[in-house]
């Protein structure tokens, strides 16, 4: 039962973010702009929700995961020794191509 609730819960707190984030996106819209910008017309919810997701592609983009595990990696490297950091670069060419040293 757990696993059904965590398999549904996500998505169904994602949409229910979504729709709150394009209410407010609304709402603020409607109070701001068209009082500072004569002419401008009031946002609908749709119209809301798409300015939304292309203010997230040109702003934030959607880079999916990648925020805990790049925190753990970098904890993981400041808990290293000098030498266990040069044994990794030198296993995995991290830091090979630094700038200024003629290697491409």
């Amino acid at each position: 039962m757990r696993y059904r609730a965590r398999y549904w819960g996500k998505p169904l707190l994602m949409v229910l973010a979504a729709a709150v984030l394009g209410f407010m996106v609304m709402l603020l819209w409607n109070a701001v702009i068209p009082a500072i910008f004569t002419g401008s017309r009031s946002l609908d919810y749709p119209h809301a929700l798409g300015l939304l997701v292309l203010s997230r592609i040109l702003f934030g983009g959607f880079r999916g995961g990648g925020g805990w595990r790049q925190r753990r990696h970098w904890r993981r490297w400041e808990a290293m020794t000098p030498e266990e950091r040069e044994q990794y670069r030198s296993t995995t060419g991290f830091g090979a191509c630094k700038p200024g040293d003629g290697r491409t």
